[in-house]
């Protein structure tokens, strides 16, 4: 029996992780994929006249199992994956792909959408209902449903295609940083890096029967390295490692798939009727279209740039005085911002680490969580995990009753991809008169507790965590009719609000006082610590917001024109990077090869968002810290108007019915010490 295939016999209909073969994927992904278009038939076969709930509710709660299915599988395959695994990948993504395809290019289904969408003001539909019916009407548009056969033909080849490059991408990626190791076995080629470091860099070699400190390019073992190892060629050497990802001789490389990826995109684009592959993307964004997107990109860079050169020439200069430096590299950023921010604020990670233990700073996320919406946290046993580091939590609300399912998946190790990111194994959703309830997960890649210490995070990790929790709040706090407009299913743009708005709070004094305690005394972090923090928070911000705007800019280039013309990544990669250049260029890195944000992830034409939700985020506070960073009402108006809406009204309506007016951009230059 395929367990897959079947309702699951857990508590919450949780994942049955333990009971699962790498053998049951892929005959459950053929039977469920079957069971999906016997449900799309049965739509199109109906004798009945097209009405809301038998075609358009009928096709929002269509594929829940196949759903449930990829939700499992792709997520283990992001954070717990294997060569089969990907294997099993490379094999289903064309076919989820056809699939899709064969659903928006189904002309029967789109007659019958079409049909109810021109009387859709007749109707008398709730917003959300009219919200979906407009989704459905525009995303057959925009997926070819009006194209002839023979353009349909075509974008099926390339949907099909673009799914196997996507994940080849990422493969490369990975591969790639696993291959690198760094072994030190000078003890004197160690200086300045931290004994907590040290001492996860022994015990990394040590689980590889290797003498000496190993470093990888897993963040928590790289970012370390280059903030605070005084060697300047081995920082080098792994900065090096770390550029050229993907950008290598070797069977890794993916400078032909990101080329392959543009030009096929952009077909697409033209195919239905679109300029560019921009143009199809931000249609269904807040931004709207490019030349929006470049004009508020251009506006900050405008406003940052300045300062970021500031910042550049007083950090070179600094290098110059401490360590006769006399251009200042890549590699040599982190390092002498960190000394350069130790002298000015006299603070630096290792002095804080030990007040951000990672289950305080969990606690400290709960807490808040609880102080806001009024949700408890509570550890669980009883609930199948995929590996034995994932912890998991069932959530309340405050009258007992279950909201969510929370998994937390917190430390690296090999077959998880590097960075941050919030996912569900399971959407919330309304139906026969119960609300489904979801299953959120956030997974990081923190360091492993040693022997002797626990896991203590840096500031930047605590920021980490509490953005993909925001993440989690979305999804967790969703109250929504159709799983397809529930939690994180919003305008790309508008995603990060919620996330970005939690990482506030990390240097608010009354939110760090439930949470930074010494781990070993249990004293409070000092007063001036936290003011130091505050201070800081604008540090090289300039030069931040620049490095921020350059990806934006990049992924505009693209994809926001006809790529055609480009014949080589790393030349084109330059010219992008031209109006906001700091640093040297370094020949045999490039960034594209390994930018999985856009070339892997969902962020194509969207890594702007990023700094646009910034704007929402900065603006959104700052009505929260007018009323009380706990104020209930404030905190009210936030769940009820963005947590638990999803994508059911337009972003930009949400925001107004929260804040009562547009978002300003004052806020964010205020918080980034932008404002002359």
């Amino acid at each position: 029996m395929n367990i897959l295939n079947h309702s699951f016999k857990t508590p919450y209909d949780t994942a049955p992780f333990s009971q699962i073969q790498n053998a049951d994927y892929l005959p459950a992904f053929e039977d469920a994929i079957a069971a999906t278009r016997a449900e799309i038939d049965a739509i199109v076969q109906n004798n009945e006249t097209p009405t809301f709930e038998n075609t358009i509710a009928a096709l929002a709660f269509s594929g829940m199992q196949l759903d449930r299915i990829s939700n499992i599988f792709f997520n283990l395959q992001s954070a717990e994956t294997n060569d089969e695994m990907d294997a099993i990948a490379r094999e289903v993504a064309p076919k989820l792909a056809e699939l899709g395809n064969d659903i928006t290019l189904n002309l029967e289904l789109f007659e019958r959408i079409k049909e109810i969408y021109q009387q859709k003001d007749s109707l008398n539909l709730s917003e959300e209902e009219d919200n979906l019916l407009t989704k459905n009407y525009k995303d057959f548009v925009r997926n070819g449903a009006l194209l002839s056969e023979e353009d349909k033909k075509t974008l099926r080849e390339i949907d099909a295609e673009l799914s196997v490059l996507k994940l080849q991408f990422g493969e490369h990626v990975l591969a790639d940083s696993n291959a690198y190791q760094l072994l030190i076995t000078d003890e004197a080629e160690l200086a300045g890096l931290p004994e907590g470091i040290l001492e996860a860099a022994k015990e990394m070699a040590k689980a590889e029967d290797k003498e000496g400190w190993l470093f990888t390019l897993d963040y928590p073992s790289y970012i370390p390295f280059v903030t605070y190892a005084e060697n300047r060629e081995r920082r080098k050497e792994i900065s090096l490692a770390a550029g050229k990802k993907a950008f290598q001789d070797n069977e890794n490389n993916n400078e032909e798939i990101v080329l392959k990826i543009v030009r096929l995109r952009f077909k697409r684009a033209q195919l239905l009727g679109y300029a560019s592959h921009a143009h199809f993307i931000l249609e269904e964004r807040m931004a709207q279209t490019p030349d929006q997107v470049n004009a508020f990109l251009e506006d900050l860079l405008a406003k940052g740039k300045p300062a970021a050169e500031r910042e550049f020439d007083e950090l070179t200069q600094f290098a110059k005085e401490l360590d006769g430096i006399q251009n200042l590299e890549k590699w040599d950023g982190s390092y002498y911002s960190e000394k350069l921010k130790q002298q000015r604020f006299n603070l630096d990670d290792e002095k804080l680490k030990p007040y951000f233990k990672l289950e305080n700073v969990l606690q400290g996320a709960f807490e808040i969580a609880n102080r806001l919406y009024d949700l408890n946290f509570k550890e669980v046993q009883n609930i199948d995990k995929y590996h034995p580091d994932v912890q998991t939590f069932e959530v309340n609300n405050e009258n007992g009753e279950l909201v969510a399912i929370f998994y937390a998946d917190f430390f690296p190790r090999k077959g998880k991809r590097n960075g941050a990111w919030m996912t569900s194994f399971k959407s919330q959703y309304k139906k026969d008169s119960h609300n489904e309830r979801p299953h959120v997960s956030i997974v990081c890649n923190f360091t492993k507790p040693t022997a002797s210490k626990p896991s203590l995070l840096t500031f930047n990790e605590v920021l980490t965590l509490f953005h993909e929790f925001g993440h989690a709040l979305h999804g967790m706090l969703a109250n929504t009719q159709y799983p397809t407009l529930s939690g994180t299913s919003v305008f790309w743009d508008f995603v990060e609000l919620p996330s970005q708005i939690m990482e506030n709070w990390c240097y608010e004094e009354e939110a760090l006082n439930l949470f930074a305690k010494h781990y070993e005394t249990g004293e409070a972090i000092p007063m001036e610590y936290v003011e130091k923090i505050k201070e800081s928070a604008a540090f090289m911000e300039g030069m931040a917001t620049v490095r921020q705007l350059s990806f934006g800019l990049l992924d505009m280039g693209w994809h926001g024109q006809d790529p055609n013309g480009i014949t080589a990544v790393k030349p084109f990669e330059v010219e992008q990077f031209k109006s906001t250049v700091l640093f040297p260029d370094v020949e045999d890195n490039a960034m594209s090869p390994s930018f999985s944000h856009i070339f892997n992830g969902g962020y194509s034409s969207g890594y702007y968002s990023y700094k646009w939700a910034e704007v929402l985020d900065a603006d959104a506070f700052d009505y929260f810290k007018q009323n009380g960073i706990f104020n209930k009402e404030v905190a009210k108006k936030f769940k009820d108007n963005i947590l638990s809406k999803g994508g059911t009204v337009h972003p930009m309506k949400l925001y107004l019915a929260f804040r009562g007016q547009e978002p300003s951009v004052e806020p964010l230059l205020k918080r980034a010490g932008l404002l002359d």
